[in-house]
């Protein structure tokens, strides 16, 4: 996802989105232990989508003080 679009979400969203992401990297990682994937680049890209997400979170967290 781009940031653009996760500055947009309200924080609920995010706080969806992130838990989303969070059961997909778990699903990708036991995929990966038991079976072959096709895109052997998607547990990265998901690592860096939460990152992004943290990251806005923290980051609305600091300028509401």
């Amino acid at each position: 996802m781009k940031v653009a679009q996760l500055r947009d979400l309200r924080p609920d969203e995010q706080q969806e989105k992130l838990g989303e992401l969070q059961k997909q990297l778990y699903d990708l990682r036991c995929q990966s232990v038991t079976e072959n994937m096709e895109n052997k680049h998607a547990i990265r890209n998901v690592k860096k989508d939460i990152a992004r997400i943290q990251t806005i979170v923290r980051q609305d967290q600091l300028s509401k003080r």
